[in-house]
C-alpha cells in the first residue's frame, strides 16, 4: 500500500474503503465489481488505483482489516470493562445481538474465500483479530480475579482461549442453521465457570 502522509489522503482512503464495505455486504464479493465501489465512493479509476495499485485483492484485504476491526469495536464499550458480572452479561448480549444482525452472512469470511485465506496478509489480519480477542476477554477476567470475584488460582489464558473457541462455535453454526442458542450455550456457560470459581463471593 503507498504511503498516505497526508490527513486527506488518509481519510479518502479509508471513505473508499468504508464504501466498498458497505457494497459487499449489500452484494456479496462474488458480484461486486471496483465499478460498482467507484460508483459508490465517487472515486475515480486513477484514484482507486493510487490506493490500492493491486486492485481488487488489495482492497479486499483492506475492507477485510475494516472488518476485522468492526468485529471488536461492535463488542464496546462492553469488551473494555469486564469488570463486575453485570458488564460480562452486558457484553454477552452484545454479541449475541452482533451476530443476529449479521445473519447468515459473514463479510470477513467471504473476503478471505475470495482473497485466499493462506495469503499472508490475510492470515495476519485473523491471528491478530484473534490475538486481540483473547487477549482482552483474559483482561476482563484477571479484572474479575483482581475484585476478588475469581479464583486466582483459576487458569485465565486457558479459559479466554476456550471462551473464544466457544463463541466461533456457535456463530459457525449459527450461520449454517439460523439458530443462536449454541452461541449463547457458549457464552453462558463460560460466565458459569468464572462464576463457579469464586472464592465465596456471590454478589455481583
Amino acid at each position: 500500500m503507498p504511503d498516505a502522509p497526508t490527513a486527506k489522503g488518509r481519510a479518502t482512503r479509508a471513505r473508499i474503503v468504508e464504501g466498498a464495505a458497505e457494497v459487499l455486504r449489500e452484494q456479496g464479493v462474488v458480484s461486486t465489481t471496483l465499478d460498482d465501489i467507484r460508483g459508490r465512493t465517487g472515486t475515480s479509476k486513477s484514484q482507486l488505483f493510487h490506493y490500492f495499485p493491486d486492485g481488487k485483492d488489495e482492497l479486499l484485504l483492506a475492507v477485510a482489516q475494516f472488518e476485522a476491526d468492526r468485529v471488536l469495536a461492535d463488542q464496546q464499550p462492553h469488551l473494555g470493562s469486564l469488570d463486575s458480572w453485570e458488564s460480562w452479561y452486558r457484553w454477552r448480549d452484545a454479541v449475541v445481538e452482533r451476530y443476529e444482525r449479521q445473519g447468515d452472512e459473514c463479510p470477513l469470511g467471504s473476503l478471505f474465500l475470495q482473497v485466499g485465506r493462506s495469503r499472508p496478509g490475510s492470515r495476519a489480519i485473523v491471528t491478530e483479530l484473534m490475538r486481540q480477542w483473547q487477549e482482552q476477554l483474559a483482561r476482563g477476567m484477571r479484572a474479575l480475579q483482581a475484585g476478588g470475584l475469581v479464583s486466582s488460582a483459576f487458569d485465565v489464558d486457558r479459559a479466554a482461549a476456550a471462551l473464544l473457541a466457544g463463541i466461533q462455535g456457535g456463530v459457525a453454526i449459527m450461520m449454517s442453521t439460523g439458530d443462536t442458542s449454541h452461541l449463547e450455550a457458549a457464552l453462558d456457560n463460560a460466565i458459569e465457570n468464572l462464576r463457579a470459581s469464586a472464592t465465596g463471593h456471590t454478589g455481583k
